[in-house]
């Protein structure tokens, strides 16, 4: 039978909740929703007010896995939704992640959870900046820590507030809160620190996805800013062979990481983390930690 739950007055099927989801430590899918609901308040606050698109896993990270950004079937009427026009469908809809009984539906589906970087009421005006670290083997996470290391300085430099979060996979975010910029003028922006940051450390840092220019360096993908693209939220469980989330971090644990497994952070670690150290993403939601982005460049300097 299954097992019906009232979140905040709105009754919810659970289904499956003794469903292993990641076969290597035996989690199961009602562990995943005990975690998204004990992680709400943050990670709510991350994506209250954004267009939501699923990554779904329903069978665990070794079935189907497929991306979604419709309303999946049998969505509650009572679910937010708003308009976010693609080329095939200018009238599309996606969920928007409003509230707890709208992020434990979410949750009962089996998804990772992606976000633009523009809130609903200000289509394609972004107010953070994303960079994406993305490690081509050899390296690892060590020379994403050192690549952001540099990247956080430089940002710092433009009187940007920096966060910086694992991405729950093999690399590492960079987020910065923005006072409302176009997208394609945050996109410029990135690309043009993306190709800095490959000047300054060529050795370290490749700024075009090319595969054959990635192994041994970190790829600073800064295409995630563009409109229509999507990062994995803060807090959202990935879909790996361990229940690894994407994980906020300090500075000071980016500096001093010194082997990929000292930022791996699976779903029973987030709660003590948020106890001891809040929100380290917080400031990417605090309206006075928003900066402009400065000028572009004359052309031809």
């Amino acid at each position: 039978m299954t097992p019906i739950t009232s979140v905040e007055g709105r009754r919810l099927a659970l289904s499956n909740l003794d469903k292993v989801i990641y076969p290597e430590t035996g989690y199961t899918k009602g562990e995943v929703l005990h975690y998204y609901a004990t992680v709400a308040d943050p990670l709510l606050a991350h994506v209250h007010d954004r267009a939501v698109s699923f990554l779904r896993y329903p069978d665990g990270p070794d079935g189907q896995l497929f991306f979604t950004k419709n309303p999946p079937p049998g969505t509650p009427a009572w679910v937010k939704t708003t308009t976010v026009p693609r080329s095939e469908d200018e009238r599309a809809e996606q969920v928007v992640i409003a509230d707890l009984p709208t992020l434990v539906w979410a949750a009962n589906l089996v998804v990772e959870f992606h976000v633009h970087q523009w809130p609903v009421d200000s289509p394609a005006v972004a107010d953070r900046l994303v960079l994406d670290l993305d490690p081509g083997a050899p390296a690892t996470v060590v020379e994403c820590c050192a690549a952001a290391l540099w990247l956080r300085d430089r940002l710092r430099a433009d009187g940007l507030t920096v966060c910086v979060k694992t991405s729950g996979s093999k690399g590492l975010h960079l987020a910065a809160p923005l006072e409302p910029t176009p997208s394609a003028v945050v996109s410029a922006y990135a690309k043009r620190l993306a190709q800095e940051a490959e000047g300054e450390l060529p050795h370290l840092v490749v700024h075009r996805m090319a595969k054959a220019l990635r192994p041994g360096k970190v790829f600073v993908d800064h295409s995630q800013n563009a409109a229509a693209k999507t990062t994995a939220a803060p807090y959202t469980l990935r879909a790996r062979t361990l229940p690894a989330v994407s994980a906020p971090v300090s500075w000071e644990e980016v500096a001093g990481c010194r082997q990929p497994g000292d930022l791996v952070f699976l779903a029973d670690d987030i709660p003590p983390r948020l106890a001891r150290h809040g929100d380290l993403y917080g400031a990417l939601v605090d309206p006075v930690r928003a900066r402009p982005l400065p000028a572009p460049p004359a052309p031809g300097r």
